[in-house]
Order: C-alpha cells, then structure tokens, then sequence
C-alpha cells in the first residue's frame, strides 16, 4: 500500500486539569471537523472538563463504491448499497488494519503522554465508529469505553480470531447507538454485531432511535456524553470523597 499522507488531528484540549481522552473518528467522506460542534456543545456543558478530544482526519483514499473517487476515508468499501450482505461480503482487510494501527498509535501517544489506558475512550460514527469497535476490542491496553454509533463491527467473521491476540477488553464497556431509519448502514447490521458481541460475553448496550437515519440526534448525543461522564469521571471528584 502507497504512503497515507495523513494531516494531524484536530485537538481540543481539556478545560480544566488532563486526566482522560476521546479519540472520535469520524464516517467516510467526512473529517474530524465534521463532529467539531458536538465536541464543542459537550465543553459547553461543562462535565467533561477533564477530557482531551481528539478528533482525526482520515486520509485520502479512492472508495470502489464511489467508483473510485478519492475521499477521506479509514478503508475501501466496496458496495454501500444499504444491504447487510453486500457490506459483510467485501472488506479491505488490510486498509482496516492499518487504520487499526493509527487509532492505536493515537492511544499510545496518549499513554506515553502520562494519561492511563482506563481514562481513554474511543470511538466513532458510520466507517469510523465500525473502526472504534475493531481497534478498541482489540487493543492491547485495557480502554475506559468504546463507542460505535451507526456503524457495525468489520471483519466479524474473523474477529474471534483478532481478538484472541488481544482480549483485554472483553468487559470493557460498549455503547452502540444506531437509528431504526438508517438506510446507509442497516439497523439489522447494528443489532447483528451487538448480538454477536454480547453472545461472547462482550459489555455491549445498544440504543435505538425511532425515526432517525444515517445520522445523529440530540438524544442520542446526550446519551453519549452521560456515557463518557460515566466512564471518565473527574479526578476531582474522586479527591472529594477522601
């Protein structure tokens, strides 16, 4: 594969003291840009001031389903016809794994920088919160949480595989959110891999939202953010208690 010219992430430093990180990917054909407002509604609100947001941009790569135009873009997909099985049937396997590689170099960055594997969160919409759930279950540090909203997990029919290299985070919690309209990424793909998750034992809740399409929504942003005050509580509270 040709050199990714990559562009650095887009940063949002934490409000208050360091202690805990979102890496957020964005869908394809998107940037970090793309997700910069909701990041922002969340610092406006104040409860995740110790949180670092990191937000990447996907490089540019021709997508077959876009007759090969290039886009930003974490893998090839082949066919985005709205079915299940045309998705499933063709993965870039390898462009996966080495979008796999750069999420897990973003995490290590972190940790080297002083913050703990279980104060990291990642996660993503559409392609990159499919990328989210690959890189986050299969990461060789323990995360805080894993977030995948319309999106599914790649590569399923050889993840037990995958996993078994790394499974330190089998009971690592998994918020999946996906809407019942979504004509991109089908709901039944969503609820297939959460099925698949949880019947191996994997922490997994899924929300579903009436109505909505490849998109997202206020309540389900909210349901984001209490999840990650949930997994990613200030230290300061912690000192309090004492």
């Amino acid at each position: 594969m040709a050199t990714l010219r990559r562009a650095p992430p887009l940063l949002f430093p934490a409000a208050a003291k360091h202690t805990a990180t979102v890496i957020f990917v964005h869908g394809l054909g998107d940037t970090g840009y793309g997700w910069a407002a909701a990041v922002e509604n969340w610092r406006r609100r104040q409860k995740l001031d110790e949180v670092k947001f990191i937000l990447p941009h996907a490089p540019r790569i021709p997508v077959t389903c876009a007759d090969g135009m290039p886009m930003p873009g974490w893998y090839d997909i082949l066919a985005l016809t709205g079915k299940t099985e045309d998705i499933r049937a063709q993965q870039d396997e390898a462009g996966i794994l080495v979008s796999r590689e750069y999420v897990n170099g973003l995490i290590q960055a972190e940790i080297d920088s002083g913050i703990p594997a279980n104060r990291i969160v990642v996660g993503g919409f559409s392609q990159g919160g499919a990328l989210s759930l690959f890189a986050g279950l299969t990461a060789k540090v323990k995360l805080a949480g894993i977030v995948g909203l319309s999106s599914y997990l790649p590569l399923d029919s050889k993840f037990a595989n995958f996993v078994r290299e790394s499974d330190l985070n089998h009971d690592t919690p998994i918020l999946m959110c996906h809407g019942d309209s979504d004509q991109v990424v089908p709901v039944n793909f969503g609820k297939l891999s959460f099925e698949m998750l949880k019947s191996q034992g994997f922490k997994a809740t899924m929300k579903l939202y009436p109505g909505m399409g490849h998109s997202a929504c206020l309540e389900e942003l909210d349901e984001v953010e209490a999840f990650l005050r949930a997994r990613l509580p200030p230290e300061d509270d912690k000192k309090s208690e004492l």
